[in-house]
Order: structure tokens, then C-alpha cells, then sequence
């Protein structure tokens, strides 16, 4: 990887030096490594994989196969697959478990617990759902799954105990009516998390994908760490990590190309303010930010609607509130749960 830019090379504007370091030591792909020999280097230690899936009945039973045929019954690397299934309003329960998948509802996990939206709490539902002493998170909407994002994400994990967490990245390509941008897909990351980041936690600067659903990392990391419920929760995972555990103890492993659904820039939007509002949460956190009054958490935006006097356009409000789930293993030491904001 190299940089271009205008020449201006300064301390205070310069990529920390110790990113190139860190991307020659902690970036791998997932072709480094054989199901066979991961098996090998298991060592009695169990593996869960978590997919997160709403509404997902074209995507997650192929996952699902794909997983128990090649990483449960051929080589016995995976010990758990689970769907979380999110609130779905079609057959995505019984298309999972038809292909071999424990499924869970959310909001049945941990109940009582009052339930929350949000890709994010289905994430720390699956953790808390599952017991493998390492867990890897795959999204349930993917076109072209193959066994080897499981492999390659698990591969830095067993081969280095150093390594403590693992983001996949990719080619996504973006596919629009009668043509295919090779690398258009990852919009919200390349308009607001890269930047951000960039501005104030440049060491997370050789991440390629920020914001990847694919990743995986040890339990007793993963439960000492809090889970936006929303969109911020991979961006929270990498400032949280980084902060307390060091880049060292990060990895990201190329899992070749990610096809997925696209989301529409409406929902684009609403992605992004909540990963905005999730990196000023940390900066607060961090005393990096002072202000005088919190930014609102309201979105507006606007869609086409009736003509009302004239305009053509409904005003639409959205709550983008940050809300979080704690560290699961001070859940489990104390009730009942009061969520952060």
C-alpha cells in the first residue's frame, strides 16, 4: 500500500509510521490458512459463528449450509452456528433452521430483559447466546459466502495469541441498473467513518473495511466490551478495542469480494448518523470533546409524499438516540440492566 497526496509531510498531519508496521504484521488473507489446519490448531478451544439475520430468507440458509457442510461435518472446525433472527417478517426462522442452524429470536434471549432494536443487539444477543471461546460474526444478506470467510477470519485468532479481534475486508462492488461499480459498494465508510477516524483515531487508519459485519474475536475480550445496539456498533468495537487492548492485539484478513443487498441512501443517511453520534459518544468518553449542549439525535429527511400545498415532499423524523448494551460480563454480575445512552 502506498500514500499520494500534496507533499505536506508533518508530524502533526502524517499516518502514524507504525501503521505500516501494523499492516505488514496484522494483515493476512484468508488463503493463508486451510480448514484442516485451523482444526489442528483448535486445541480444545471451541468456535460459535453468529449470524445476525432480519428478513434474510434468499441469503441465510445458504450461509448456514455452507458453514455446517464444509466447517461442522467435513472438518470439524465449527462447534455453533446460530441465527439471531431479528424481528423478521418473513421465513427466515424456518429457512435457518432447516439448513442446520440453531435460531433464536432476539428478544427471547436473556428475557425478561426488555428488548431493543438494532443490528447491534442482535450481535450481543448471539454472544450472549452462544458459549465458544471464540466467535465470529457473519452477516446473513450475503450472495457469494464461502467457508473461507469463517477460515480467514478464525486464522489470525489461532495462530497468534496475541491477536485478539479480526475485521475482514473486501471488494464490494455496488451494482446499479446495467452497470457494476467494482468498488462503489461501503459508501457510508468511505463519506463518514474513514474520515472520522482518520481525524481522530489515526492508528485505526489501515482498517479497509471499519465497518465490515464480518469479524470474530475471543470471548473473554468480546464480554468486556460494551455493543451499540445500532449501526455504531463495529465502529464502537474498533475505537473501544484499540484504546484498551493496542493496534497489536487488532487484525483484518482479505476475504476476496462481499455481494450484498444495498441500502438506499435514506437509510444510507440514518446509518451514518448513528455511527457519527456513536464516535462523538467515544469522544466524550475519551474528554476529546467539550460541548455545550449534545447534538440532537433527530434526523429529518424527506420523501416523496401527496402534494400538500404545493410541495411534493413529507417530512419524515427519526430518533437516532444512542443507546448500548454494557460489557456482558458485568450484565451477568448484576440485575437488572440499565441500558447506557
Amino acid at each position: 500500500m502506498h500514500a499520494t497526496g500534496t507533499g505536506v509531510d508533518t508530524a502533526e498531519n502524517a499516518v502514524p509510521a507504525a501503521i505500516g508496521t501494523w499492516l505488514r504484521r496484522r494483515s493476512a488473507r484468508a488463503d493463508d490458512w486451510t480448514a484442516a489446519e485451523l482444526v489442528a490448531a483448535k486445541r480444545g478451544r471451541t468456535v460459535s459463528v453468529v449470524i445476525p439475520a432480519r428478513d434474510e430468507q434468499e441469503t441465510v440458509g445458504e450461509i448456514v449450509r455452507t458453514i455446517r457442510t464444509a466447517l461442522v461435518d467435513e472438518h470439524p472446525l465449527v462447534d455453533e452456528v446460530l441465527v439471531v433472527d431479528s424481528h423478521s417478517t418473513d421465513a427466515t426462522a424456518e429457512v435457518a433452521a432447516a439448513a442446520g442452524a440453531t435460531v433464536v429470536a432476539q428478544d427471547a434471549v436473556l428475557y425478561p430483559l426488555p428488548g431493543l432494536r438494532g443490528k447491534g443487539e442482535a450481535l450481543w444477543k448471539g454472544l450472549a447466546a452462544t458459549t465458544g471461546d471464540l466467535v465470529v460474526f457473519v452477516d446473513g444478506d450475503l450472495y457469494d459466502f464461502t467457508a473461507g470467510y469463517v477460515i480467514g477470519l478464525l486464522g489470525p485468532l489461532l495462530a497468534d495469541r496475541g491477536v485478539d479481534y479480526v475485521k475482514g475486508f473486501y471488494h464490494r462492488p455496488l451494482v446499479g441498473a446495467g452497470h457494476t461499480d467494482a468498488d462503489g459498494g461501503g459508501r457510508v465508510t468511505e463519506l463518514v467513518a474513514r474520515p472520522l477516524l482518520n481525524m481522530y483515531w489515526p492508528q485505526l487508519a489501515g482498517f479497509v473495511q471499519p465497518l465490515a459485519g464480518e469479524y470474530a474475536g475471543r470471548r473473554e475480550v468480546l464480554e468486556r466490551i460494551p455493543f451499540v445496539t445500532h449501526y455504531g456498533v463495529e465502529v464502537g468495537h474498533l475505537i473501544d478495542l484499540v484504546e484498551w487492548r493496542g493496534l497489536d492485539a487488532l487484525a483484518q484478513v482479505d476475504l476476496g469480494t462481499r455481494t450484498h443487498r444495498h441500502q438506499g441512501t435514506q437509510a444510507l443517511g440514518r446509518m451514518s448518523g448513528q455511527i457519527m453520534l456513536t464516535i462523538m459518544d467515544r469522544l466524550k468518553a475519551h474528554g476529546r470533546l467539550v460541548s455545550a449542549e449534545s447534538p440532537s439525535t433527530l434526523l429529518a429527511q424527506f420523501q416523496r409524499g401527496e402534494p400538500t400545498h404545493g410541495v411534493e415532499r413529507e417530512l419524515v423524523l427519526t430518533d437516532l438516540a444512542l443507546t448500548q448494551r454494557p460489557p456482558l460480563s458485568t450484565f451477568r454480575q448484576r440485575e437488572p440492566l440499565r441500558e447506557s445512552a
